[in-house]
């Protein structure tokens, strides 16, 4: 007679089972069946946030990508249609700087020359150079996701979409065009979001100096202080704080009457300063200086002088400020309400112009030794110092930026910031810490977006100025472009679309696209309206099912995506973008260092999924805090350990009941006791069982993740080393009677079931079990297990008395055991008697219930149970200073001393949760440190208001 299920091998080999199981998804077209049955009414919305495709998928994408993956499939078990659709991120920085690589060409003036179509469908190539890597180790995760209908931002429909989202913008007021300074990164000679310009601070040395700004009268000299010493052969003004107190003094031995603030005198002209005179920033302004140096020295009265500006502190530095209108947002604003411009004295590349002619050509950080030089050779250099601080890099080349007024185009984030705010708060964020800590203050302090980059590779702007009236016009889409130059549009590249020019509708002059392109977190942020190509075509699908249910990515997101997101969905729907998000904290290498391809201090990802198998990779991300926000340091240990105590366990019990159903020739139409007729052993896992359905799904609902696993382990534990160690002699037993049948039953029912609980987690051993066990013998139920229902609590199953009852007397068992061990007692070896105080009437008789199995397992001819504590050993009592001395402070000598001297009924009372009073205060239990002396031969552990003793 052929067995009914499968054999199974001794030794498993994971990774090959999971080879497997792909070709069955393959073949059965597991995944499109699994969105294409579920209800379209009943659709279950997640973005998937792009990612560029210039680099090979690593940790931080496989833990994103498995949260991503364990969400959907919980929701599609759950009854709902949750389409994946794979998007990539094809514009942009990350691209351009990877050709420009690979073409030799470093910045926007050897792109000119190469030219910029050429260089553009070079960038079209080589975009998505890395995407079959993707799919691979994607698809090896586990992770369902469709690449086939996936989206791309350079698609001709993606980009139409996100000139729609831009003309809503228009149309509501919230875009305008200003001259401002902006976060800027010479590398890649563009302006960067204030956001951007966040995403990469790194600790540096720059040197400080303090330099010398002489008034025309010769009566004085202002100190000023700067970091940034290229800036300063671009000095217009000096600033300072009209109600700061500033001295005129003079240091030892110097003759010049320096001008600093009175806070910052004794540390930067000593201790010992002359003070000359007190004056206020206000009797200051105005006074004339003698320019640093020559080369915008002719502009005369319209600058170098003394003016006053709100950011002057005297935190650090001299009290008054250098100022470089160019070069600093403050600066900026200062500078023009006085009438001062700006020079524009650094080129895209940031490099001098040529007005600098000392250093024309020069990069400008690799000019600052030189500027120092110059300056203390003028005589003007007071001090020169060096400062580590925090300072902004260019998240793509890597190089510090600089803050340079440029001219941009910006959404009006200011006026959004209170709905913003408020549709945070609804946002359901996990962990909750991230939103109301991180993202809510950021979004608080929302600045407009600058959204322009003169760059190449991108949607462009689609904004078309007048040569003659400079009128501005903003195109929404390919058919208006084709219908107002009279040529057919199908690619809205800039290179596609640049030659054509327009009427001007004010004036019919000629009218002609500006040069920039979008940020391309701009088109992120557009994402959700634009991989459905809305509202050119499925807009009642978008409207029915905005905002998404769920989103995930990483913590760098709350200054990414996740912004970008909020921004524009309050703007063009006053409505959050999406419901829930889980964020997940960063990879790191098993030391703490961050991971290194050059140092290889982490192991490469085929090789865990070829040692461990994807299975247990996705266990150990999925219990690990990474899964809170926080960091992880990966370990390979950590892995085999989920396969150590998840999946061998899984699989010794699933293939006991294969090679026992097999020896019988059980299948599920044996005759089968009820539920409620079969042995207490049977019913208590089915209680625990239904337990961990409920725990789950309540977890899973509010998306926590992280409390998955404990209670999973915990239940594989009861199953292997409770249910199926206790019962198995009923597998062994000759003969096919109700008790048999029962276990069978039950243990057929509760593997069925588990595997269900555990397909969204491990979606492959889950997988192999479910056609093992159901699939392949044909008893029914969908072919896939993923196919099938999540399994909902069945109250009919639940005996909580029950549950607790065991509880109690694995407890006892787990005290025993311990006392075994601690006191070198041989299980093998029978003792006399085991006693266990209880302090409630009601527990002891369940324990009672339990007695002969507590008997059994600690190997004692008896069990006694009692409330009194007094027979097996002599208490003694410490005061728990820990929790006592926050209350009694300097009294507790005397509640120590109250503690000592607790009766044996007074103990007994406070296991029974009674107080005891001392000094207008309550002890309790957990107030007290006992310990206990054992009578005779007795040894004895004591735990939960549980006392154990083992009669030797």
């Amino acid at each position: 007679m052929p067995p009914v299920f499968r054999p199974l091998p001794v030794d498993p080999d994971f990774p090959a089972l999971e080879g497997e199981v792909l070709g069955i998804w393959r073949e059965g077209d597991t995944f499109r069946r699994q969105v294409a049955e579920r209800p379209a009414e009943r659709a279950y919305v997640f973005y998937d946030g792009p990612p560029f495709a210039t680099g090979l998928p690593h940790y931080g994408h496989l833990v994103a990508s498995t949260i991503k993956d364990v969400v959907p499939r919980y929701w599609a078990m759950r009854g709902y249609k949750v389409e994946r659709r794979f998007g990539w991120d094809t514009h942009g920085l990350p691209i351009e700087m990877l050709v420009e690589k690979q073409l030799g060409l470093s910045g926007p003036a050897s792109i000119r020359e190469y030219g910029v179509a050429a260089f553009n469908e070079a960038c079209r190539a080589a975009v998505l150079k890395y995407t079959d890597e993707w799919e691979r180790s994607i698809g090896r995760l586990g992770r369902w996701v469709d690449f086939r209908d996936d989206y791309k931002t350079m698609d001709a429909s993606f980009m139409e979409s996100v000139w729609w989202v831009f003309g809503q913008l228009w149309d509501k007021g919230l875009i305008y065009q200003d001259f401002r300074v902006m976060p800027y990164s010479w590398r890649l000679s563009t302006s960067l979001s204030n956001f951007e310009a966040g995403l990469d601070y790194r600790e540096v040395q720059d040197p400080a100096l303090t330099v010398a700004m002489p008034s025309l009268d010769g009566a004085m000299a202002f100190l000023v202080w700067t970091t940034t010493p290229w800036t300063l052969p671009s000095n217009l003004a000096v600033a300072v704080g009209r109600d700061i107190a500033y001295v005129k003094a003079r240091r030892a031995g110097d003759p010049m009457v320096y001008v600093v603030a009175e806070a910052r005198c004794a540390a930067v002209l000593g201790a010992d300063a002359e003070i000359v005179e007190r004056v206020t920033g206000a009797d200051l302004l105005g006074i004339r200086y003698a320019p640093l140096f020559p080369y915008f020295a002719d502009r005369g009265p319209a600058a170098f002088f003394v003016l006053h500006a709100d950011h002057v502190s005297t935190e650090d530095g001299t009290g008054i400020v250098h100022m470089a209108p160019d070069y600093g947002e403050e600066d900026f604003q200062a500078c023009r309400r006085e009438g001062i411009g700006v020079v524009q004295s650094v080129d895209d590349e940031g490099n001098f112009r040529a007005s600098i002619d000392d250093f024309a050509g020069r990069n400008i950080k690799e000019a600052d030794p030189d500027i120092t030089k110059a300056i203390k050779a003028s005589g003007r250099l007071f001090r020169h110092d060096s400062v580590t601080h925090s300072y902004p890099f260019c998240w793509r080349s890597g190089t510090p930026l600089i803050y340079r007024a440029v001219p941009a185009m910006f959404v009006k984030v200011s006026a959004l910031r209170e709905r913003m705010v408020a549709h945070n708060e609804t946002i359901h964020w996990v962990p909750e810490s991230v939103g109301s800590k991180r993202f809510g203050p950021w979004v608080a302090d929302a600045r407009d977006w600058n959204i322009s980059r003169s760059r190449f590779w991108g949607t462009p702007i689609p904004v078309w100025r007048c040569a003659r009236c400079e009128g501005e016009e903003v195109v929404r889409s390919m058919a208006e472009l084709s219908a107002s130059s009279g040529e057919e549009v199908t690619d809205l590249h800039p290179h596609r679309i640049d030659h054509l020019v327009l009427r001007c509708l004010a004036c019919g002059g000629q009218s002609r696209r500006i040069a920039e392109v979008f940020d391309c977190w701009f088109e992120s942020g557009s994402m959700p309206m634009a991989q459905d190509h809305y509202p050119f075509e499925n807009k009642e699908k978008f409207d029915a099912n905005f905002p998404a249910q769920f989103i995930a990515e990483g913590l760098d997101q709350t200054r990414g995506w996740f912004y970008t997101l909020l921004v524009l969905s309050t703007a063009l729907f006053d409505r959050p973008p999406f419901e829930n998000c889980v964020v997940n904290g960063m990879v790191l290498a098993e030391d703490g260092a961050k991971m290194s391809k050059n140092k290889q201090n982490y192991p490469p990802v085929d090789e865990v999924f070829a040692t461990f198998g994807a299975d247990a990779l996705r266990a150990y991300l999925m219990s690990s805090p990474i899964v809170r926000a926080e960091p992880l340091r990966f370990s390979e240990r950590g892995v085999r350990e989920v396969v150590r105590n998840v999946l061998l366990p899984l699989w010794n019990s699933w293939s006991f009941f294969t090679q026992y159903a097999n020896i019988d020739g059980w299948n599920p139409s044996w005759p089968t006791p009820p539920v409620a007729e079969r042995p207490d052993l049977d019913r208590w896992i089915l209680s625990v069982l239904t337990s961990l359905v409920d725990d789950v799904n309540e977890q899973m609902e509010g998306y926590y993740l992280d409390r998955v696993v404990p209670p999973v382990l915990g239940f594989i534990e009861d199953l292997t080393n409770w249910y199926i160690r206790r019962g198995r002699r009923r597998f062994w037993r000759a003969g096919a009677g109700a008790d048999k049948a029962a276990a069978y039953a039950t243990l057929y029912e509760v593997l069925t079931t588990f595997v269900k609980v555990l397909a969204p987690l491990l979606p492959f051993v889950t997988e192999r079990m479910w056609q093992q066990l159901v699939v392949t013998p044909g008893f029914g139920g969908p072919d896939s297990v993923h196919l099938c229902d999540y399994p909902v609590a069945n109250s009919a199953h639940v005996d909580r008395a029950l549950e607790a009852e065991v509880a109690r007397s694995r407890d006892v068992v787990r005290l025993g055991r311990a006392l075994r061990e601690t006191h070198k007692l041989k299980v093998r070896q029978p003792l006399r008697r085991v006693t266990v105080v209880m302090p409630g009437a009601a527990d002891r008789a369940a324990l009672q219930r339990q007695a002969d199995i507590v008997a059994e397992e600690l190997n004692v001819k008896r069990v006694e149970i009692t409330d009194d504590e007094s027979a097996l050993a002599v208490p003694s009592f410490k005061a728990n200073y820990k929790t006592l001395g926050k209350r009694f402070g300097k009294g507790m000598p005397a509640v120590a001393a109250r503690v000592t001297e607790l009766t044996a009924a007074e103990w007994a009372g406070l296991q029974r949760g009674e107080t005891v009073s001392f000094e207008g205060q309550e002890i309790a239990a957990d107030d007290v440190v006992v310990t206990f002396a054992p009578k005779g031969d007795l040894v004895i552990a004591a735990e939960r208001g549980i006392t154990v003793a083992l009669d030797t």
